[in-house]
C-alpha cells in the first residue's frame, strides 16, 4: 500500500486537498498540528541532504537572486495588480502576503519525487524563508500602518526550530553516525517523507470550505485568484530561469509556486486580515496540482 502511495504521491497530494474540502471538520481539527508535521518533514528532508553541499549552495549569489524574485518582485507586482484593479483592501493584503511568503518546506521532498535536485530546492526554500520577516513586515506596514506589531521573536524562534534546528541535528548525525548505517536508514525512510506532504493540503483547505459554506460565489472568486497567483508565480519563474537550463527552470518554477502560508500565518496571525486563511486554503488546490503539471512539462519539454 505504501509503495502504491509513494509511486502516485503527486496525484495523492491533490486528492488530499479534495478530501480536506469534503471533510472540513477534520481538516480544521488537523490545522493546529501542522507545525509539528512541518518540523518532522524538515528534519527528515535535511537528514537526506549533505550539509556541506547545502551550505555551498547558500553561498551562491544566484540563490539570493532567486529569493529576491520570489519575495520582493512578486510582492510589488501583485500589489500593483491589486491597486490597478481596485481590489478589496482585505483581499489585497492577503494576495500581497502570499506573494511575500517563502517557499513551502515540503518543496524539496516534492522536487525529489520529481527526480530533480532537492539540494537546490532546499537552498531556495531557506533563502526565501530568511527574507520573509523583512518582506512581510514591509507589507503589513504599508497596509496596516501603525497598528503593526510583528512578533519577530516568535518568527526567529520558529526559524531556529524549523530551519537551523534540523540543520544542526542533521550535521551532528552526519558527523557522528556510521556512514553505512546512516545511508541504509535514509534509503529506507526517504521515500516516505513525501507522505507527510499530504497533510498540508488536507489541513489548510478547511478555512476555504468554511467560506464556501457561507458564500459559494466568494469562494469561487478566491479559487480563481489563488489559481491565477500560482500560475503567475510558476510561469514567470520558469521564463526567468529558462536560460539556466530546463531542470533549473522547473525547480525555480515549482519552488515559486509553493508558498509556506502556514509559517506566514504563524508569524503575523490576525494582522493578515480575514481574507488570508480562506485564500491560503484555496491555494491548496492549484498548488497540489503544480507537481503534476511540472512532471508533464518535464516530459513535454
Amino acid at each position: 500500500m505504501f509503495a502504491f502511495l509513494i509511486r502516485h504521491s503527486l496525484l495523492f497530494m491533490f486528492l488530499a486537498a479534495i478530501l480536506g474540502f469534503l471533510l472540513p471538520s477534520l481538516s480544521l481539527t488537523i490545522f493546529p498540528f501542522l507545525s509539528y508535521v512541518l518540523f518532522s518533514l524538515m528534519t527528515l528532508t535535511l537528514l537526506g541532504i549533505k550539509q556541506n553541499a547545502l551550505i555551498l549552495r547558500l553561498r551562491d549569489k544566484k540563490i539570493w537572486g532567486y529569493a529576491l524574485l520570489h519575495a520582493v518582485f512578486y510582492m510589488l507586482f501583485i500589489g500593483a495588480i491589486g491597486w490597478l484593479f481596485s481590489a478589496n483592501a482585505s483581499l489585497q493584503l492577503a494576495m500581497v502576503s502570499v506573494a511575500a511568503t517563502g517557499s513551502l518546506f515540503a518543496t524539496p521532498a516534492i522536487v525529489r519525487a520529481l527526480g530533480f535536485d532537492s539540494v537546490e530546492a532546499m537552498a531556495m526554500t531557506i533563502a526565501t524563508t530568511l527574507f520573509l520577516p523583512v518582506v512581510i513586515f514591509i507589507t503589513l506596514l504599508f497596509y496596516q500602518g501603525d497598528s503593526v506589531h510583528l512578533d519577530l521573536v516568535s518568527y526567529f524562534l520558529r526559524l531556529v526550530i524549523f530551519v537551523f534546528g534540523p540543520m544542526a541535528f542533521s550535521f551532528v548525525v552526519h558527523t557522528f553516525a556510521p556512514r553505512e548505517a546512516l545511508d541504509r536508514m535514509l534509503l529506507k525512510i526517504s521515500p516516505y517523507t513525501i507522505l507527510l506532504v499530504f497533510v498540508f493540503p488536507f489541513g489548510l483547505i478547511g478555512s476555504f470550505r468554511v467560506l464556501y459554506n457561507t458564500d459559494p460565489m466568494a469562494a469561487l472568486n478566491y479559487l480563481l485568484i489563488a489559481t491565477g497567483l500560482c500560475v503567475l508565480f510558476f510561469f514567470v519563474s520558469l521564463a526567468m530561469y529558462w536560460r539556466s537550463g530546463k531542470e533549473m527552470a522547473l525547480i525555480a518554477a515549482i519552488t515559486s509556486g509553493n508558498r509556506n502560508v502556514l509559517l506566514t500565518y504563524s508569524i503575523a496571525g490576525a494582522l493578515l486580515g480575514p481574507a488570508f486563511l480562506p485564500l491560503a486554503g484555496a491555494l491548496q488546490l492549484p498548488t497540489s496540482l503544480l507537481p503534476i503539471m511540472t512532471r508533464w512539462l518535464n516530459k513535454r519539454l
